[in-house]
């Protein structure tokens, strides 16, 4: 495998238009009321500009031809019914939480080759190969890991991953509810996804029956999804808030590490033991416009991009047995190259839905010189620091970070663009799909999030899968007046993080 296979695609060096048309497409077809919108604003713009006498003769011109009015009203009111049918109710995302353990369950980096050591299970060869994985992860001394895995020896046991799945979900819920001030009752959906554990009954089942949640609720349990996870719920609640009119949707992100620590010799599978941590988050989501006003973000475009159907893409990341029979989950060393693929998908599906018409423009005349032309011009590469003020990218490790140096070149972020991801890596780990919950909280504690500020958070998962979701800042947000995971410590941050650990 040559090292560039490895890396990030050079975004610069060719566009798919088959994605920039699928852009296009998604606008259109989720748009429709966009068409309408227009020809009401003409009507009422033409409206207001009529004097008294001018009513008054149209209406004397009207009163005595039955036709022209039956035609006028009913066109009236097709037009208004069409707008009103088609136009999406707006999600407001009124808070969330991220849970943030005991300090009992910190795990420090010579903790983790400690308990490693003590199982007896790895061969030396492998602890020195998880010690330089550890060294170079990204992960700083402060994250978390279940009391199962801590335990000497540990003692993985369905008891102790439902044990482990209760105090993150309800931990994340009891904090979200008592910052809203939502009782249990007014919840109408609720969405969890956990990639790696989906016991029976259903997480959803259990926070259904912790919360005592009424017998007609709406309710989605979202296995296998990987890190991306969170973004597929917030579509999912999306697409279901469309459809119940005032309604609470409650989300629930988290993975379970407990029955998902690989104590095997398999290096691929030893990987996801250096990175993956304990985490979690609650969000609430609503349609009722009474919501708007105390609402932090209003959601304005979700977009998936699916690679499943390409064999190597689907193989990337797979949970399986090793020689020994014991399951842990694989990471191909095409991870990177597939991600990028997705990636560049992904964001070329989302130009066209969030860029001003400049940059648009800008692009479609480089593409059209390239592609009809012959010229010899790179694609240009839009600025999408013009459609956003924030970015929130999955936190997966270190090298993916690193590798994002090239995400950073082509979209012309700064490191303080990238802060929030590579502070969340530091100080929580890779908490799988909540991470991108754990970085919106880094940027809020920072006091940097003001009204009309847009928010993109994007989010890798195996499939392979690369899901958006764009958010817009209703009020500006007060950190001092906030609970947050960060707010104890956040003075301290950044921190200036080695490209080598020692422990």
């Amino acid at each position: 495998m040559s090292p560039s296979s490895l890396k990030l695609p050079d975004f610069k060096s060719s566009i798919k238009l088959k994605y920039v048309k699928l852009g296009y497409h998604h606008l259109i077809t989720h748009g429709m009321y966009l068409f309408f919108s227009p020809l009401v604003v003409l009507f009422v713009a033409q409206l207001s500009t009529f004097s008294l006498q001018d009513l008054l003769d149209l209406w004397n011109n009207l009163q005595y031809n039955l036709i022209s009015v039956i035609l006028c009203s009913s066109l009236l009111v097709l037009l208004s019914t069409v707008y009103f049918v088609t136009r999406p109710r707006p999600v407001y995302l009124v808070d969330f939480s991220c849970y943030k353990p005991d300090d009992a369950r910190k795990c420090t980096m010579k903790k983790f080759m400690d308990q490693s050591q003590l199982t007896g299970e790895f061969t030396e060869e492998n602890l020195q190969f998880q010690r330089k994985i550890l060294e170079r992860s990204g992960l700083g001394n402060s994250t978390y890991l279940p009391e199962a895995v801590l335990n000497i020896p540990p003692n993985p046991s369905m008891k102790e991953a439902r044990k482990e799945a209760e105090t993150v979900m309800y931990g994340a819920i009891d904090e979200l509810f008592a910052k809203t001030s939502v009782k249990p009752k007014d919840i109408g959906i609720v969405i969890v996804n956990c990639s790696l554990f989906n016991p029976t009954p259903s997480l959803s089942a259990m926070v259904i029956n912790h919360y005592k949640l009424r017998g007609n609720i709406v309710s989605y349990n979202l296995g296998g999804m990987g890190c991306s996870a969170s973004l597929i719920s917030i579509d999912l609640a999306k697409k279901l808030l469309q459809v119940h009119p005032n309604s609470y949707a409650l989300v629930i992100s988290m993975e379970n590490i407990t029955l998902n620590w690989y104590t095997g010799n398999d290096r691929s599978k030893l990987i996801s033991n250096c990175l993956f941590r304990m985490g979690g988050a609650a969000i609430l989501l609503s349609n009722k416009w009474t919501d708007k006003r105390r609402s932090k973000y209003r959601l304005v475009h979700t977009v998936r991009t699916h690679k499943g159907a390409d064999d190597k893409c689907f193989a990337c990341v797979t949970q399986e047995e090793d020689a020994k029979g014991r399951v842990g989950v694989s990471l191909s060393k095409e991870l990177m190259a597939v991600a990028g693929d997705a990636l560049k998908t992904n964001i070329t599906t989302m130009g066209p839905l969030v860029l001003p018409m400049s940059e648009q423009l800008l692009f479609f005349a480089t593409l059209i010189g390239k592609k009809l032309f012959k010229m010899k011009i790179k694609p240009y590469i839009p600025d999408f620091r013009l459609a956003f003020e924030h970015f929130c990218i999955h936190a997966g490790g270190r090298a993916v970070l690193d590798e994002m140096d090239e995400l950073e070149k082509n979209l012309q972020l700064s490191e303080w663009h990238m802060e929030p991801s590579r502070m969340t890596l530091y100080r929580f780990g890779n908490t799988s799909s909540s991470s991108l919950w754990y970085e919106l909280a880094y940027s809020e504690a920072k006091g940097r999030m003001k009204k009309g500020d847009r928010v993109w958070q994007i989010a890798f998962g195996s499939g392979f899968k690369c899901n958006s979701a764009v958010w817009k800042a209703l009020r500006t947000i007060k950190p001092a007046k906030e609970e947050n995971p960060w707010m104890d410590e956040i003075e301290s941050f950044p921190v200036e993080v080695p490209k080598v650990l020692t422990i």
